[in-house]
């Protein structure tokens, strides 16, 4: 019969036979991090949210509104909107209730990004995981509080998998194939680090083999497979420096 006597007593047994596995739970200083990242992302999220409603609601009337650079909050992107209110007094009002929106989502969402650009300074294990081209304060702050402990995997290659970076398996008899990205894990870490490797394949000048190996594997593969393979490496090198108390080594990476 089923009651909460009969449960406890089967999960205790459960407990007693190991079939339990371990459940970490999140350091507090964690938490707060992963606070502070994801309030970043959600007013980022709002702000692009807010320019694609404004954008749909311009091309109505025949206005396209341009590229907008990221210089001064923004500021490219009201300016349109205001030159686009002058022409209508229905759009004016639009301008006039959403530029003021607009301006304190983009002003919030740079001051928490100046705040995690402090508290990575300030730590020194972020400092060691930025020697990693690519990586900023965002990845490593992330990648620190997301995994919180190193010492939860015993082989770096393992956080791969952790965070859904690896392949899908499937094997049956004769039939052995590999397909997409587990995508387990981490959405948000896993798009960080995917970022992070688009920058080190795009942005970063300085030659490291890991970024050799990363436009050869692109050559091959497409750039968006090479940049989720090279996310996946990006994620290894990083467990390993935090685990092994080392920085990014520009002529090798460290063994994983």
């Amino acid at each position: 019969n089923k009651s909460d006597k009969a449960d406890a007593e089967g999960l205790a047994q459960l407990s007693r036979t190991g079939w339990f596995t371990k459940v970490h739970v999140r350091s507090e200083a964690s938490d707060r991090v992963r606070a502070l990242v994801g309030a970043r992302e959600r007013l980022i999220r709002m702000r692009k949210d807010l320019e694609a409603h404004i954008r749909g609601v311009l091309k109505t009337f025949g206005i396209r509104m341009g590229a907008v650079p990221s210089a001064h909050h923004r500021q490219g992107f009201r300016d349109q909107l205001a030159e686009a209110g002058a022409c209508d007094p229905m759009l004016g009002l639009v301008a006039q209730t959403m530029i003021p929106i607009h301006k304190t989502l983009c002003a919030s969402a740079e001051a928490l990004a100046d705040e995690l650009m402090h508290v990575a300074k300030q730590n020194t294990l972020a400092r060691r995981l930025m020697t990693v081209p690519g990586v900023g304060p965002l990845v490593a702050l992330n990648f620190i509080a997301t995994l919180d402990d190193a010492s939860r995997f015993r082989r770096s290659s393992d956080v791969g998998a952790f965070l859904g970076l690896t392949p899908r398996r499937y094997q049956s008899g004769e039939i052995d194939r590999s397909g997409r990205i587990s995508k387990c894990g981490d959405a948000e870490m896993r798009r960080l680090l995917v970022s992070a490797a688009a920058s080190l394949m795009t942005q970063v000048r300085r030659f490291s083999p890991l970024k050799s190996w990363a436009i050869r594997l692109s050559a091959r593969k497409g750039f968006k497979k090479a940049a989720v393979a090279t996310a996946r490496k990006i994620a290894v090198i990083l467990h390993a420096i935090w685990r092994d108390g080392t920085e990014f080594n520009w002529k090798g990476e460290p063994a994983t």
